[in-house]
């Protein structure tokens, strides 16, 4: 094991310019050149600008998805899972008809993406500016919260019931963090969300007490690798419990030398998720593990920028033929979070308790 990460400031550019090459002329941030644009994975390769440092690339980034959210707070987003393949098999094709939803971990998302950004480039002023933003994005999720206490993944269609939308453990998880910087930015500005609070300590909840209300319509999502490591990544999950989950999962999704399976039953790493649970690690306090899964990722470098999306291990080779823009933003961030490349490049691995600001304080925690 390298005692330090082989990611390396010529790496952290290469995929910066990777991530710049795919951004519009608006500022949009689509994964790769045929497109495919949500505000989840936009605002990963934003906060991947951000620690490079490309200040003009993340003000136009802020804009645009400011520019893209709907009246609502919601934003509509092109679905990963929709997107079909080319001829070949090894490309993302042009999508025929996109396949999107309101969804609200995405929605959510634009908190992270406004503090970390302020945080790396040392522009509080943003967290002013995009503050109704983020506003906006988090009572959208409030009002798509259960009385139970989870939030269903999407907007409902028009007179379908809420509880007729599944919610998910990944989305859920992210979206406790998500409150978390919306309520980090709103104490900054004098402005209390209270509401937001109990909004964050019920998902909490739901996520540690009541697992019955996730994946309740039938889909079992145990074999993806978010639903292990999200809990963990995003603080819902601290100290022993959370090293507790990770040893649970470890020999199921994690491939010796190769990195992190995205599931079970297929024999693919992805450079995003192995970044991700390297994030994780570091949020249960194992250093080292993270360490050693970014070192894994050097054989995923592209030669010209950024890193590819995934390795099929068992023909050999890298699957599918491209570099996503987020796959880039998630390298950098776990980097960052590893090395201190950047200005609050503990905000993803540092969380504050499930009760905090309903009881009077913030307090992080440092696993």
């Amino acid at each position: 094991m390298s005692p330090r990460s082989i990611i390396t400031g010529l790496d952290i550019r290469a995929c910066a310019d990777r991530i710049e090459a795919l951004q519009q002329r608006d500022g949009a941030i689509p994964w790769v050149e045929t497109g495919v644009w949500d505000p989840w994975n936009h605002g990963e390769s934003a906060m991947g600008l951000a620690v490079a440092g490309r200040v003009e690339g993340v003000h136009l980034a802020l804009d645009a998805l400011a520019a893209r959210q709907e009246a609502d707070g919601g934003w509509t987003g092109e679905l990963g899972a929709g997107i079909p393949m080319d001829e070949s098999g090894e490309r993302i094709a042009p999508p025929p008809v996109p396949v999107t939803a309101r969804d609200t971990n995405f929605a959510g998302y634009a908190a992270v993406t406004v503090m970390r950004c302020a945080l790396a480039l040392d522009e509080p002023r943003l967290i002013a500016r995009y503050f109704p933003m983020v506003s906006r994005a988090l009572d959208f999720v409030m009002n798509l919260q259960t009385r139970y206490g989870d939030v269903v993944w999407r907007a409902p269609d028009i007179g379908q019931p809420l509880e007729e939308v599944d919610a998910l453990r990944a989305g859920n998880s992210s979206l406790f963090k998500s409150f978390e910087c919306g309520l980090r930015m709103a104490e900054i500005l004098e402005k209390p969300r209270t509401d937001w609070a109990r909004a964050r300590a019920a998902i909490a909840r739901a996520l540690t007490a009541m697992p019955e209300r996730f994946d309740r319509k039938g889909i079992d999502r145990s074999s993806y690798a978010m639903d292990w490591y999200y809990p963990v990544l995003t603080g819902v999950l601290t100290g022993a419990e959370a090293r507790a989950r990770l040893d649970e999962g470890w020999d199921t999704f994690v491939v010796a030398d190769l990195g992190c399976r995205c599931v079970t039953g297929e024999p693919w790493v992805t450079a995003a998720e192995t970044a991700e649970l390297a994030l994780a690690c570091m949020s249960a306090g194992r250093r080292e593990a993270a360490r050693a899964l970014v070192n894994e990722l050097a054989p995923l470098a592209a030669p010209n920028g950024g890193y590819w999306m995934g390795w099929q291990y068992e023909i050999g080779d890298v699957w599918p033929k491209e570099r996503p823009s987020w796959t880039a933003g998630a390298v950098i961030l776990a980097a960052d979070a590893l090395d201190a490349l950047s200005p609050g490049s503990d905000l993803l691995v540092r969380h504050a308790r499930a009760d905090a600001w309903t009881t009077g304080g913030a307090e992080i925690r440092a696993n």
